[in-house]
Order: structure tokens, then sequence, then C-alpha cells
């Protein structure tokens, strides 16, 4: 089950790679004159991944791919690998829930703001 608790962390720190990369590959794509960075199926799925992480932490709902990943470690007495180590090294930091939770609500928010600043096409 080890293999498939890091497949379930990578695939996290994949969606938080997307979400934060995404914006500022927007960014940097719209001051390059990209079109790209119009596509409206992006920008939607963009928005409510950002918006999915912030209504959980404002909710006080843990991530559920932290919740699967910790169930499929449960009782696994394996060392930590060279890929849960590192993914985990950049992904968890131990702060309050506060901090996360107004951090995220800030991201969407500037998510939001370049929903207008660089709109998607209709």
């Amino acid at each position: 089950m080890n293999w498939l608790a890091n497949t379930v962390l990578v695939l996290h720190a994949l969606l938080v790679l997307f979400i934060v990369g995404g914006l500022v590959a927007l960014w940097l794509g719209a001051w390059l004159k990209h079109g790209w960075v119009r596509n409206r199926v992006l920008r939607i799925v963009h928005l409510a991944a950002i918006g999915a992480v912030a209504l959980l932490a404002v909710l006080d709902i843990p991530c559920p791919l932290t919740v699967l990943e910790d169930w499929l470690r449960t009782g696994s007495a394996s060392p930590q690998g060279f890929i849960q180590r590192w993914v985990s090294y950049w992904l968890y930091y131990d702060l309050p829930g506060w901090v996360f939770a107004t951090a995220y609500v800030v991201f969407l928010l500037v998510v939001a703001i370049t929903w207008f600043r660089i709109p998607p096409r209709l």
C-alpha cells in the first residue's frame, strides 16, 4: 500500500503545482501574448481547484488527498522512501490552520482578479 500512498502524495503535489504554477504561467503567458491563457476550460478548472481548496480550509475540513494518503499509510512500518520524504518536505508545513485558510482565500482572490484582468474566451 505504500506505493499507492506515494502515488496519492505525488498527485497531491501535482495539484499544488497546477494551482500555484498555473497562476504564474497565466500571468507569464498573458505577458508573452500566448492564446492558451484564455482557454475557458483551463481557467474554470484552475479557479475551481483553488476554490475547493479554499472552501475546505475555511470550513476546517481536512484535504481528502491528505486523509487518503494517511489512511493508505496506516499500519505501514516501512521507512519513508525518497519520493515521500522530498514531496512531503515541500508539501506539508506545521502551521496553524488559520494561516493556510487565509493564504488559500487570498490566493483564490488573486485567481479571481486574474479572471477579470486576463479574461478567458467565451
